[in-house]
């Protein structure tokens, strides 16, 4: 009995440990992606002012910061459209339905 619940800790601090790992690997290409957008843009934005009057830097910045909020939105578990909540309810409203099938 208590060798299975050794076993048991043991798999439940791995899996913490994996998940721990897997979350700072996203974090550090957030920051990652977020150090090379705040390099890029100043030099394209010094670069539209050196060669044209028409502010084409806009579109990038708005481009690149719109995937950069959703990587941001990823990296910290934030989504207001398919959230934990969303997902709570959907496997409850599936395991609730009488025809729901097990593949």
């Amino acid at each position: 009995m208590e060798l299975k619940t050794m076993h048991t800790a043991d798999n439940n601090i791995e899996r913490k440990y994996l998940r721990a790992k897997e979350r700072v690997k996203t974090l550090k290409e957030f920051y990652c992606h977020l150090t090379i957008y705040l390099i890029i843009i100043p030099c394209l934005i010094w670069l539209n002012y050196k060669t044209t009057d028409f502010p084409w830097v806009i579109f990038p910045i708005l481009g690149w910061g719109f995937g950069l909020t959703m990587h941001a939105m990823e990296a910290f578990g934030y989504n207001p459209l398919w959230g934990k909540r969303w997902e709570e309810k959907k496997i409850r409203e599936l395991m609730e339905k009488d025809d729901f099938m097990l593949f």
